[in-house]
This record gives C-alpha cells, sequence and structure tokens, in this order.
C-alpha cells in the first residue's frame, strides 16, 4: 500500500484514522481552513503525484460544506498529478432527492452527481444508498457497499427467533429482507405516507407481530419521525415492549435521539459513517466500519473482486 495516499476531510476525521489504519497507513497532511465569508481553502501537504489517492469524507451535515470541501479536495489531488482519485463517501447526503416531485424542483442527487464527476474523482465508494437508483446518475464506478453484514455481527447475540424483523416502510424491505434471511427471522413491514419532510402517516404493520419482539432496520435516521410512527404502530398491533433499532447512517436531527427513546426505543444502533452528536444519548451503541471500507479499499488497490462484500 506505499503508493497509496488516505486524506480525510472535516466530515469524520476519526472514520478516515479507522480506515488508514486498517490499511497500515497514516492520514496525509492536510490543511482546510475557512475564510471569515465562508470559503474553504485545502491544501495537501505531501506529495501525491502518480499516486492513487483515497479521499474520505461523507457529506455530513452541513451536507453542502463538506461536499464543496470534498470538490476542493479532489480539484487539489488533480492538479498535484495524482494517478487515481476514490471518494470514500459513505453517507452520501443528496442520496434522497432522487426525482422530481413537483414541476419545476431539481433532482439534486444528479446534480452532485455531475459536480462530483467535474471535479477529478475517478471512483466513488459508499455505503448503504438511500436510493439505489442514484448509482446510475454517475458515470465513474461505484462501489455502493453495505452495512448489513456488519450490523449482523453487531446484533447477533441479542436477537432470539422469535424477532420479527420490521421495514418502517416499504423502501426499507431490501435491507430487512438481508437482516431477517441472515438472522433467521420473519419480517414485517409498516407502510408510511409521507406528509412533509419531517411529518408521516403509518399503516397498520404487514406481518405477524402481536406478542413478538421487533427490531426496527433502517438505511438512515433523520428526525426519527418514521421510526417513532412504526413503533406506534407496532405497538397497537401488540408487539411486544422494548423495540430495537439499528441504522446505518445515524444523521441526527436535534432532539431525534431523545424522540426516539421517548417513544420506547430500547436499544439504538448506528454505524460510525458519521461523527456522533455533541449531544449523543448514553445508550446509542455505535459500531465501526472501518474494517469494511478498508477491505474494499484494499481490494480495488490490488485489482480485486469486491462481490462478497455485497
Amino acid at each position: 500500500m506505499d503508493d497509496f495516499v488516505v486524506i480525510s476531510g472535516t466530515a469524520n476525521p476519526p472514520l478516515a484514522r479507522a480506515i488508514a489504519a486498517e490499511l497500515g497507513l497514516s492520514l496525509a497532511k492536510c490543511r482546510i481552513e475557512r475564510f471569515p465569508d465562508g470559503e474553504v481553502t485545502v491544501e495537501v501537504e505531501q506529495s501525491v503525484r502518480q499516486r492513487q489517492v483515497f479521499l474520505v469524507q461523507p457529506t455530513a451535515p452541513p451536507v453542502n460544506d463538506h461536499l464543496v470541501e470534498l470538490i476542493a479536495l479532489a480539484d487539489a489531488c488533480r492538479r498535484a498529478a495524482a494517478d487515481w482519485i476514490t471518494a470514500v463517501v459513505p453517507y452520501f447526503g443528496y442520496a434522497r432527492a432522487d426525482r422530481r416531485k413537483a414541476r419545476r424542483v431539481p433532482i439534486m442527487a444528479r446534480a452532485a452527481a455531475n459536480v462530483i464527476e467535474a471535479s477529478g474523482i475517478d471512483h466513488l465508494v459508499t455505503l448503504d444508498l438511500h436510493s439505489p437508483q442514484v448509482e446510475g446518475f454517475f458515470e465513474i464506478p461505484v462501489e455502493s457497499l453495505t452495512a448489513v453484514p456488519t450490523l449482523v455481527d453487531a446484533v447477533r447475540e441479542r436477537v432470539d427467533p422469535q424477532t420479527v424483523i420490521v421495514s418502517p416502510d416499504f423502501g426499507a424491505v431490501e435491507r430487512a429482507n438481508a437482516l431477517a434471511r441472515r438472522l433467521g427471522c420473519d419480517i414485517a413491514i409498516v407502510p408510511k405516507r409521507r406528509v412533509s419532510g419531517s411529518e408521516v402517516e403509518a399503516g397498520e404493520p404487514i406481518g405477524r407481530v402481536e406478542g413478538r419482539p421487533c427490531l426496527i432496520v433502517d438505511d438512515m435516521i433523520s428526525t426519527g419521525g418514521t421510526i417513532v410512527k412504526a413503533i406506534e404502530t407496532l405497538q397497537r398491533a401488540g408487539a411486544r415492549d422494548g423495540v430495537r433499532v439499528v441504522a446505518t447512517h445515524g444523521v441526527f436531527a436535534a432532539g431525534a435521539q431523545q424522540r426516539l427513546f421517548a417513544a420506547g426505543v430500547e436499544e439504538l444502533l448506528v454505524t460510525d459513517t458519521l461523527p456522533a452528536p455533541a449531544d449523543e444519548a448514553p445508550d446509542v451503541r455505535r459500531i465501526s466500519v472501518a474494517p469494511l471500507l478498508a477491505t474494499a479499499l484494499r481490494r480495488l488497490a490490488l485489482g480485486e473482486s469486491l462481490r462478497d462484500l455485497f
């Protein structure tokens, strides 16, 4: 791995350091500053000429700032004659905006993909895209990995055969099925209708949940509204108290964690694709996806297959 450089933006340095450590590398020295008016400037302080560069930068909130920072880092490396630039974006912030919901609105996932490609990035590695079709917005290769095996390893000992894996909407059914197959559990679905960006309505669960423990799985938790509505529906259907929740991306808007525990969540588990908020609740469990991402990057560097990682 001597010909490879790992550079971290400011979105999630602990994850970048963990990935580099898994690869037996140290993070490249890089200076990232912001001017008083908010403009970003970067300087990579070691040579990347004719080397493969891994830029680790989830587009975590504030999404726009971190997206522009990624573009600046890529442009700096391209102008410094890097041989190949791979962006490691575990959380792709605009993936939900994958279609027009009215006549005069943008498809921001496509616009963000265009900007990323134009910056000189050659390859994208991401994790559990909210909308899988977003991969098709890119002309460059995209490795859309999944954290499901990592989540399964983290919950296996806490799940009994009676547990029902619950998808909180139809969009998470495939993920819930993957988790259920690996754990040998049944699956249930809570139909959802989104009323606004922060408000949803949930229908009666599809599947048998009465008297059984439930584990809700989703790709991301932002406000927690979808999960809360799913819990209320499960409780009305007679599910056992103490719902567990697992998700890949803990976006956690202000008050989201508190809202979930107040609704009856017994355990909340997320990965470290995004940094923990300052007011992280003590009952939140975080597991690292650094080994998964490092394995993928090592195989990409060596030209090996990623098939068994999907």
